[in-house]
């Protein structure tokens, strides 16, 4: 019997959830799945739209992992649309006039943007916000009046939700200026109360956002040439605009499910019950489309039911009698950069509830709990501008909240706050329906001790990350009840972690590892503490890893200064900055590569690797490419690794900035900077990205203005992109920007810890970096400023000094009595044109031939 056939009526984030969690579940293959989306991308982060503007294109929003939609039991249909759903004979039509069958259909075709009906909606430069293609469209509509009016585009949209916020900011992001127009007496009325909005409005006013409330839009009035040019309002007030967005509120879907009889809501939105199915059992919804019994018959705009909706769906289609229960309204946002959350009973309906309040108008934070008329039992809460408390307190909704309820409002130090134990059945992470008891069940019953794997099993923190810090508190507690340790020592000879090492061996001054163990460790050291002590007075002094007693810190490839390969040959990286290369140093790195047998590779990040060198080999490769006018590019150190670059505008005809000058300025730089892991950093020319800087621990991308620059991105096994720390500044501010966050990166990330980790770690996270790095909020940055300075001024060439130190020389041998014996182990064989080493099967192979005919092996080099 073959596979039962689910077709998927749109392509959005709830859909790629069903899809998801179909498919994890579903390990007997008994489901094929068709999706079919309108647009032509492949299922996208909608709530991250905004960031389009700052991204290279759509591919970076993106979600799940790309193997999903290459699973062969899933289908992606893109630009296709469905016109009609046969209820009886269970097929859908598309618009190629093809039929398709189904077992079951889910439909989650999401909802579209709504504007009031005032005349001038239709005008040019009259925009809606809401899809990939609506963003694509105002940005391009942005930039061509820039160039025609030669000033900041004029900008305004209607609606001050969270849509509409998100439009003023994505305005200001391409330098036009932004008038937010609200019907409502203030901003986000769904989610905060008068006093909130006021602060919201405050906070929104001053980073440069004007904001009009209780005003109507009565007309968008034309200009000369027929575009938008003059907002009319209800009062009797204009505004001059060259640019209007319409985010005033969205409606469900439902057509198809209404020309196929299927029951709506009375505001729209398909009718489904608990099992998030309509009428017909054969046929589901979910998400924004959906209307269920559970919230009333009401559609909800949010993406957490949407995805807990999908889940559901999936497990009843799997025979599971999961039900959804209704929508958990909290939300968390950041606009604008300020944060605004709400959950429970914000506006405080529940009959006798009791309001605590916070508000402090210069700093422009408020905060509000609601709890019973006892002030035991916390009801709900609303915060701007401080919303930390938030993922505590969210969970603890219907639940007794310990102490004073005022010590969760009142400002860090004002008030003792109580340890808070969550129940088990509270909602830790709201996108992923993970609660406390799941966290608990899988660090105490499946064994799960570290951060990174807990996320992987349940799925918390994995959407939004909001959850993050109490996913982390229960993890940590939970470790401490069993009896493990939750410790910050790096090994067992340091009890300190290595924050606090490095800044105990630089208040000291300490410059060898002996007097560092003896002052702050014990014992005599271990693989773990003495790289990190290497790596640490490499750091701090910048001096040569095999000066004093560090050669034996260092594992085999800082020793060696070489990456050791699997046949225990090493790999020699030149030094490249900004893949820019002359012919007559490739001509050398082609005569070292014949002379010595080399296997050469160009790698992603712009060099030649070359493969396959003897230990006793290294010196006479690295003086034929020192000569040559290189040097190391440190590829095996936990340093600058790479700078990659596009050409920019030296040669391409998209190039804004000269991005190839820049990237030889930043590998020049930071070159031979130790730090706690590797460190890469890509340049784009223009926002076509061709550097990928985004994927890249420091990105730098130009614009028109100057240069973006990007923080945090690494590659590996858990890929993240950067994200923005500054726009269009000038190449003296990108230095100064990358030197204090490589500095401050270096002093206070954790061992072998990467960027975009130590960046989601930080206390305070970006935003707190960005103070220290921008604003000096700890009055450190002249500190750092020297502290590369030094860096810069006394970098040398680690290659280079060894070939001048016979000392240090000495120890490239393989074997004292015989140094130029090539190890007889060792067997290769070709293959497109270069050896490489053999495998198991081959080798075994070769041995058998010589045992036969000595002419049919390669003798081992």
């Amino acid at each position: 019997m073959g596979a039962e056939r689910v077709i998927v009526v749109g392509a959005g984030m709830v859909a790629q959830r069903f899809v998801q969690s179909l498919r994890e579940q579903d390990e007997a293959g008994r489901f094929e799945i068709e999706v079919y989306g309108e647009e032509q991308y492949a299922p996208y982060d909608r709530v991250a739209l905004t960031s389009f503007f700052s991204k290279a294109g759509p591919e970076e929003l993106l979600l799940g992992a790309p193997e999903l939609w290459d699973d062969p039991l899933v289908t992606l249909h893109r630009d296709t649309r469905v016109q009609r759903i046969d209820r009886k004979a269970q097929t859908v039509s598309l618009d190629n006039d093809v039929e398709r069958t189904y077992d079951h259909l889910v439909l989650a075709t999401g909802s579209s943007a709504w504007a009031p009906p005032v005349p001038g909606v239709d005008l040019p430069g009259v925009f809606m916000y809401r899809t990939l293609d609506d963003v694509a469209e105002l940005r391009d509509w942005v930039r061509a009046r820039q160039a025609i009016v030669g000033r900041p585009v004029r900008g305004a949209v209607i609606g001050g939700g969270l849509l509409g916020l998100e439009a003023a900011g994505a305005l200001q992001s391409m330098g036009a200026t932004a008038t937010v127009v609200e019907f409502a007496n203030r901003l986000m009325a769904l989610q905060v109360d008068d006093s909130g909005g006021e602060a919201l409005k405050s906070l929104i006013q001053r980073l440069g956002v004007q904001v009009k409330c209780g005003v109507a839009t009565s007309e968008v009035a034309p200009d000369a040439d027929g575009n938008a040019g003059t907002l009319k309002f209800s009062n009797g007030g204009e505004q001059l605009v060259d640019v209007v967005v319409f985010a005033t509120g969205i409606r469900p879907r439902d057509d198809l499910a209404r020309e196929a009889d299927l029951p709506v809501g009375e505001r729209g939105g398909i009718l489904v019950d608990s099992a998030c199915r309509t009428e017909d059992p054969s046929i589901s919804a979910v998400g924004e489309c959906a209307a269920s019994e559970s919230d009333q018959g009401m559609s909800i705009g949010l993406i957490a039911p949407g995805n807990t909706m999908a889940d559901v769906t999936a497990h009843r289609l799997l025979g599971g009698d999961e039900v959804y229960l209704g929508a958990d309204t909290a939300t968390k946002l950041k606009l604008l950069g300020v944060d605004v959350a709400s959950f429970g009973d914000a506006f405080a309906t529940t009959p006798g509830a009791l309001e605590v309040v916070y508000s402090d108008p210069f700093s422009g934070s408020y905060k509000k709990l609601v709890m019973t008329d006892d002030a035991s039992v916390l009801l709900g809460g609303m915060f701007v501008g401080d919303a930390s408390s938030y993922a505590t307190l969210r969970p603890m909704v219907g639940a007794a909240l310990p102490g004073d309820p005022s010590s969760w409002i009142l400002p860090e130090g004002q008030a003792e706050r109580p340890d808070l134990e969550l129940p088990d059945a509270a909602n830790v992470c709201s996108c992923n329906n993970v609660t406390a008891g799941s966290i608990r069940s899988a660090v105490n019953d499946d064994g799960i001790h570290d951060l990174g794997e807990l996320k992987s099993h349940t799925k918390a923190g994995t959407a939004c990350g909001s959850c993050l810090p109490l996913v982390k508190k229960i993890l940590n507690t939970e470790l401490e009840k069993s009896g493990i340790e939750v410790s910050e020592a790096l090994c067992e000879h340091f009890a300190m972690s290595r924050t606090q090492l490095f800044s105990a061996i630089q208040v000291a001054g300490l410059t060898t590892f002996t007097e560092i163990i003896e002052r702050f460790g014990s014992g005599h050291g271990c693989d773990i503490c003495k790289p990190t002590v290497g790596s640490i007075l490499a750091s701090i002094y910048n001096g040569h890893v095999l000066s004093d007693d560090r050669a034996a810190l260092q594992d085999t490839n800082d020793r060696y200064m070489a990456n050791m390969q699997k046949d225990g040959t090493y790999s020699v990286v030149p030094r490249i900055p900004g893949g820019e290369i002359t012919p007559d140093k490739l001509l050398v790195i082609a005569e070292v590569a014949k002379e010595f047998d080399l296997y050469t590779k160009i790698t992603g990040g712009q060099r030649i690797d070359l493969f396959g060198a003897r230990l006793e080999q290294l010196p006479d490769i690295w003086q034929r490419l020192v000569d040559a006018g290189m040097e190391s590019g440190h590829a095996y150190g936990k340093s600058l690794r790479t700078v990659k670059s596009c050409v920019g505008s030296s040669w391409c005809r998209y190039g804004v900035q000269d991005s190839t000058s820049m990237a030889i300025a930043l590998e020049e730089r930071y070159r031979g900077l130790r730090s706690p892991h590797k460190l890469k950093v890509g340049v784009s020319g223009c926002a076509r990205e061709c550097a990928e800087a985004r994927g890249k621990d420091v990105g730098v991308i130009a614009t028109e203005k100057g240069w973006n620059v990007y923080v945090g991105g690494n590659g590996g096994f858990t890929p993240k992109h950067a994200q923005l720390l500054v726009e269009d500044v000038d190449d003296e501010t990108v230095f100064q920007v990358i030197d204090r966050y490589l500095m401050l990166y270096i002093r206070t990330a954790d061992r072998l810890q990467r960027t975009a980790p130590w960046q989601e770690e930080y206390e305070g996270g970006l935003e707190a970096i960005k103070d220290v790095i921008l604003n000096d909020s700890l009055g450190i940055c002249a500190d750092l400023d020297e502290h590369m300075t030094h860096h810069i001024d006394t970098y040398e060439d680690e290659w280079k000094a060894v070939l001048n130190d016979p000392k240090r020389l000495a120890q490239f041998t393989s074997f004292v009595n015989a140094p130029e014996e090539p190890d007889p182990s060792l067997a290769y064989v070709t293959e497109r044109g270069q050896r490489r080493p053999a495998t198991t099967a081959e080798r075994t192979a070769l041995v058998h031939a010589s045992s036969t005919s000595t002419s049919e092996t390669e003798s081992p080099s």
